[in-house]
């Protein structure tokens, strides 16, 4: 595999980030760098022996607050290919179910002298809090609904490995827009390297004024899959039903889901991605989902390549002071 979009670009860089907390923050050539990066440890997964010594002596702490299969196994299974050491903690299971704070756990985990932190949880802002203390460095592995930049970052991934480019693309972001983290990110790092993104969904579910982030926003679900070269679905949670943010999940897939009879309105050559876990049936119907139009799978494929590379650049990038964030 060999990325062919604007390689001598993320070449020039350098990072020099002590955490990776959102796209936000990030250069186009401090994305591409990531994605260049990865593309050099994605054929370790085809080896006999899946394994390089480039973390060796490094301690990674997986802290997640949250439920995750996809995401805490992709950093685990990326940090033991780097030879790392790796511990996995889950809140539940932790002294924070004994009353410890976050920070408090995160200085316990310093003490020990660990390097990187990997970081889950449901309010928008807690990596960016641990990360201005901690000396270690922190990756956000989903914060609320703010960012979640190592998913947008192997959605960008997959769709260079397939098209080659992202400027120029037209991404169809469809679903509920208003409370993705996927979706922020992925406009962010989409938006910086060129690509024309439609955001589509319910009223309910699209955010005030996101036009101000630079995309197009349509209610219009039929003329969002017209125009896009890659349609990407959000995962329609229960709770947005019970909040009666949408009337039912039989209306939303009626008006929203992406079936094979709507998917005939797409260009020959849409790409359908997701970022998991698919409720069958409600966005994607199981005949899209596995069809030949769906790289769902090269996503989580992707994702550990993707998080190889993230866990390699933040380990050596400069240590600051806890005071200087």
């Amino acid at each position: 595999m060999v990325m062919t979009a604007a390689p001598h670009a993320a070449q020039a860089a350098h990072w020099m980030k002590k955490d990776l907390l959102g796209l936000q923050e990030l250069s186009a050539e401090e994305i591409q760098l990531v994605l260049q990066t990865a593309d050099s440890f994605w054929e370790i997964s085809l080896r006999s022996i899946k394994k390089v010594p480039a973390l060796r002596g490094k301690t990674v702490v997986n802290l997640f607050f949250e439920p995750s299969t996809r995401t805490r196994t992709s950093f685990e299974l990326a940090a033991k290919r780097l030879s790392a050491d790796i511990v996995n903690i889950a809140a539940q299971s932790s002294s924070l179910s004994k009353g410890e704070t976050v920070l408090d756990t995160v200085r316990n985990l310093e003490a020990l002298k660990v390097d990187m932190l990997v970081i889950r949880h449901a309010a928008a802002g807690v990596p960016h809090l641990i990360a201005k203390r901690a000396t270690s460095s922190v990756i956000n592995a989903g914060d609320g609904a703010h960012e979640h930049p190592t998913q947008a970052l192997l959605d960008l991934f997959t769709i260079q490995e397939k098209r080659g480019r992202i400027k120029g693309l037209t991404v169809a972001i469809i679903g509920d827009i208003a409370h993705s983290r996927v979706a922020r990110s992925n406009i962010w790092g989409l938006t910086k390297l060129g690509a024309r993104v439609i955001v589509c969904g319910p009223p309910t579910l699209l955010p005030p004024h996101i036009e101000s982030l630079g995309v197009t926003a349509t209610h219009d679900v039929n003329a969002a899959i017209r125009d896009a070269d890659v349609l990407m679905l959000l995962r329609i949670q229960h709770e947005r039903q019970e909040a009666m943010l949408i009337p039912s999940l039989r209306e939303y897939r009626l008006r929203y889901g992406i079936d094979r009879e709507r998917l005939t309105k797409a260009k020959p050559d849409v790409l359908i991605m997701h970022p998991g876990p698919v409720n069958r049936g409600v966005e994607l119907d199981s005949a899209v989902a596995d069809g030949p139009y769906s790289v769902i799978l090269d996503q989580v494929t992707n994702g550990l390549a993707v998080r190889m590379a993230v866990l390699y650049l933040v380990s050596g990038a400069p240590k600051v002071d806890a005071e200087d964030g």
